[in-house]
């Protein structure tokens, strides 16, 4: 099944933390994850990194939150592959890409 398939990635972290109504957020090191999966799009595996699985999250979430947040919110760091992994990939007749092709 392709990505675009599935939709959006979910999110993994190494801590958590409850918002005013009292719903599990991410916080810490923060992965993208497919929920059903048992790693992450970068590859580390969700047990033994000690991640805990925010199905509800979705990565794009994620990544405008910590583009926002306040001072004194919690902090997450976004992993750089899994951001790397999660962007659209190139067509093949070159569309997507942010440079010409060198010959």
């Amino acid at each position: 099944m392709s990505s675009s398939q599935r939709g959006m990635p979910s999110v993994a972290a190494s801590s958590t933390w409850r918002d005013e109504d009292g719903v599990r957020q991410p916080a810490g090191d923060v992965h993208a994850w497919w929920p059903g999966t048992n790693q992450t799009l970068c590859g580390t595996p969700l047990s033994r990194a000690r991640l805990d699985r925010f199905q509800h999250v979705l990565w794009a979430d994620a990544v405008w939150v910590e583009g926002t947040a306040e001072p004194g919110a919690p902090v997450m760091a976004l992993c750089h592959r899994c951001a790397a992994a999660s962007r659209p990939r190139r067509t093949a007749d070159g569309r997507g890409r942010r440079t010409a092709r060198r010959a």
